[in-house]
Parts: C-alpha cells; structure tokens; sequence
C-alpha cells in the first residue's frame, strides 16, 4: 500500500516536470478527437445496424403494436454510446503505450533509479501480445458486466474494476520490459498483483473527475512506472 501511495504521489508531481507536459493531453485528446471523428462517420450505420438487429426481436413487435418504436432507436444510441465509452479507453491507453511510455520509462529511471540496471526482459513483441491479451479480455469482461449497468452501484463498479484490469495488464509489462529481466518481470507482476491491481482501481476512479480524466493514461504510465521500478530496485537489493 506505501508503494502505491507513494507512485500516485511521484507520477502526480511529474506531471508538471516539462518533458511530460508536452505530452500529457495527446492519448486522452487524440482518443476523443478519433472517435467523434469514426462517430461523424459512422453514427447512422452503427445506429441503423443495431436497431435493425433489434427490429427481428420479440420485444420489438411488441413495441411496433404500440407504435413505440422509438424505443429501439434510442437503445440503438445508447448501445453504440456505451460501446464507444471503452473503445475510447482502450485507444488513449495504446496511445500512451506508444509514445509516451517510452519517454515516462527514460524519464523516471534517470530521474529516480538512475543506477538501476538494465536487463532487457521484455520485447516489442511481447508488448503488443501483452496488450492483445489485456484488450481482449477487458471486452470481453466488458461485455459479461453489461448487465450491471442496469443496477445503480453495478454502473460504477464494473466499469472502475474493468479498465482497473486493463490499466495495470497494459503498464505493468513497459514500465519493466528495458530494465528487468524475464525472470524479474514474471517475479514481480505475480508477487505484486495485488498492489498492481489497487494502483489500477484508483487510477480508474480519476476517470469520474472531470477533467482529471484527460490526465489518467499518463498519469497512469508514470504512475506504474514508479511502483514497478521501486519493486524491482527493492528486489535487487535484497
């Protein structure tokens, strides 16, 4: 718990430092520009494609003799906005895998782990597998906690324990992969899984302030980078 505390209190004070203000906004900004862009573009036939899914169901004969059609319309918007919610996610934290975390990873070694060795575990490879693995299961965690969205306390929790999973799969792996070794990488993502999770849920939480949340993905690369540098700083030193 002290490590997680204090990475959240590191990567909130970095955030100012001037080498990531100058990227700060780009994953959150480059996501939301993205997608209202593919929303322009595409709003009628993603709109039009799930109402006329839904025009075969039982429910909406139903709805067609009360001339409530309407109805499908509108749950035809809300189910393309709620899937366009973690796809906007998902596109701000590649973003940040891509371009920032290389330059957050120098950064907090060289500014606070400046003798930590470098052991070159991971690989360009296992990144992109890494974050494969961590987007496929975050939709289709997403899609299983669909139904909790129905429930008041479930519209929060699922989606906070969701990109909590997908926050900490997607960092754990860079902000360790130049300077731990295979071996050193498996070590502390199994030993730490716990903590990693926790630092995940609270990043996760951010996402509700506004405009913090334009702040999240590389908050939450440095944020990971911090704890998971100390761990394996801590490791060595035993």
């Amino acid at each position: 718990m002290q490590d997680v505390i204090a990475a959240l209190t590191r990567a909130a004070r970095n955030l100012f430092e001037p080498r990531i203000v100058a990227i700060v906004f780009v994953p959150m900004l480059g996501s939301l520009v993205l997608w209202i862009v593919l929303a322009w573009l595409f709003w009628d036939a993603w709109t039009g494609g799930i109402a006329g899914a839904m025009t075969s169901t039982t429910v909406a004969g139903w709805l067609q003799g009360w001339s409530a059609t309407w109805v499908i319309d509108y749950t035809a918007m809300l189910v393309v906005l709620i899937a366009i919610l973690p796809a906007m996610l998902v596109t701000a934290l590649v973003i940040t895998e891509i371009i920032a975390m290389p330059i957050i990873v120098k950064f907090v070694a060289e500014r606070h782990h400046p003798d930590l060795a470098r052991a070159a575990g991971g690989t360009v490879i296992g990144s992109v597998l890494n974050a494969a693995v961590g987007i496929t299961v975050f939709v289709l965690l997403w899609l299983f906690t669909l139904p909790l969205w129905l429930t008041g306390v479930g519209a929060v929790l699922a989606p906070v324990l969701t990109s909590a999973y997908l926050n900490q799969r997607m960092f754990r792996y860079d902000a360790l992969a130049e300077h731990a070794s295979r071996e050193e990488l498996a070590q502390i993502t199994r030993t730490s899984r716990g903590d990693l999770f926790l630092l995940g849920i609270l990043l996760s939480l951010l996402l509700y302030v506004p405009l913090v949340n334009l702040l999240v993905p590389v908050l939450s690369g440095l944020a990971f980078t911090h704890f998971c540098l100390t761990r394996l700083a801590a490791a060595r030193a035993k």
